[in-house]
């Protein structure tokens, strides 16, 4: 499937254009802003994008108002159909986040429930209790998203609801030629949905891609032939920071190994989980590592490790922000333009190889090297071997392994390196050697 070599680009479309916070229901075409970044996202090597939310809402996102409408503070569905349609011009698949979880209070069937009570036609699609009331004062109590009553929870084992968002998956894969969806909060979806939902997509449309947000626990549980493709990293998302903050090389390297290694007991050998250093949760990774000569050390960790590749717009070029009070509004800001830099080149380096080297995507995990500040592995696939080589420290190091070859080509640099001798490191230095 596609997705096993994809390089993903996360826009949170809101921020990205600029939108109001709240939805006052005035339709601004904004969303071509998209089109504008496509030379951006291809020079940088760029061949997927995941839109979070796109549906109509009534403030960030994921309070849905409209499963069949774009959010009219991003335009209408003909200004996002145009930008589709310009994505896959340019070769770029495109996932868009499916929200399935809960709803906005400005659902419809919820604005129903709140005007008939119990004689609303859409009771059942929420987990409603007519002997409590809400903090809303609606009459009525109702389950909302790990105690958030602004996220009012669907109830996906209701047959109705099930067709609704069904049909829904339906028109945005007929009308607009999406290629998959991200599940919002996965982890605490209906398992059984997500059965049907695999069954439903992958008659729909061929090399549909499902990707789920996990947080914690075993992966394993929603990724499997059964419900989806793939699920978010967020185990190794902590290990890339915190093994460069803490200068420990070892926190990464153990979840790398206990995930993809060679043993037969790790744990994801063969899927391919998507890797991040930052997204639209969590405050920017320029504004999180202490040393930001480490930026180009982590983006290269994270692209060469088994899994897939996804870069934050913004944080290519080093863009910083911090969640603060409990907003989100500096992780999600509006940039004018893109803007390219070393980091830039860097990673379209990193992105370049990945396009061009089966190893990367397919290839055997192997640690050859691990200090607190080195971290020196393997990937190889069918006679290829790629070696990746991380030196965090200030100063230079000389790396001592058997290569099982005298010489390697520098995908980074461009350069050859000889491995006799000892493999010399420079300081703040990452290198892709595939060995010839």
């Amino acid at each position: 499937m596609w997705y096993k070599e994809a390089v993903f680009y996360q826009i949170y479309p809101l921020g990205f254009c600029d939108a109001l916070y709240e939805n006052d229901g005035v339709t601004v075409s904004r969303i071509g802003k998209v089109k504008e970044w496509i030379p951006h996202m291809k020079k940088l090597g760029i061949n997927a994008i995941y839109f979070s939310p796109v549906f109509d809402s009534d403030f960030h996102g994921y309070d849905t108002r409209d499963y069949r409408k774009i959010d009219v503070r991003l335009g209408t569905n003909n200004d996002f159909a145009d930008v589709v349609k310009a994505l896959h011009e340019n070769g770029i698949k495109v996932v868009i986040d499916g929200v399935f979880n809960h709803v906005g209070r400005g659902f419809f069937a919820f604005r129903d429930l709140q005007e008939k009570k119990q004689n609303s036609q859409y009771k059942d699609w929420f987990h409603v209790s007519f002997e409590g009331n809400s903090c809303y004062n609606d009459g009525f109590w109702y389950e909302g998203w790990e105690g958030y009553y602004n996220l009012v929870k669907l109830n996906l084992r209701n047959e109705q609801v099930v067709s609704y968002l069904f049909d829904s998956i339906k028109m945005w894969v007929e009308d607009f030629g999406i290629d998959g969806l991200r599940l919002d909060v996965a982890y605490c979806l209906d398992h059984e949905f997500m059965k049907r939902l695999k069954k439903f997509t992958s008659e729909l449309k061929e090399e549909f891609f499902l990707l789920g947000e996990m947080l914690h626990g075993d992966y394993n549980t929603i990724v499997n032939d059964e419900m989806l493709h793939s699920a978010t990293n967020y185990e190794c998302y902590k290990g890339l920071y915190s093994s460069f903050n803490s200068m420990n090389m070892f926190e990464i390297a153990h979840s790398i190994q206990r995930q993809f290694g060679r043993e037969q007991w790790c744990l994801y050998r063969g899927k391919h989980l998507l890797n991040f250093v930052d997204n639209h949760d969590v405050n920017r990774i320029a504004s999180t590592l202490t040393n930001e000569k480490h930026l180009p050390l982590i983006f290269g960790l994270m692209f060469a490790m088994p899994g897939i590749p996804c870069v934050y717009y913004g944080s290519e070029w080093g863009a910083k922000g911090v969640k603060a009070g409990g907003s989100d509004g500096e992780i999600r800001k509006s940039y004018e333009k893109p803007e390219w830099n070393d980091l830039t080149d860097y990673i379209s380096a990193f992105a370049k190889a990945r396009a061009e080297e089966k190893a990367l995507w397919y290839g055997d995990y192997n640690t050859l090297v691990l200090t607190n500040h080195q971290y020196v592995f393997s990937r190889e696939y069918q006679g290829e071997k790629i070696i990746i080589a991380i030196n965090a420290s200030d100063s230079p190091y000389v790396a001592h392994f058997n290569a099982g070859y005298g010489l390697a080509d520098d995908l980074v640099s461009g350069k050859e390196h000889d491995f006799g001798g000892g493999s010399e490191l420079k300081p703040y230095s990452v290198a892709y050697w595939k060995c010839k």
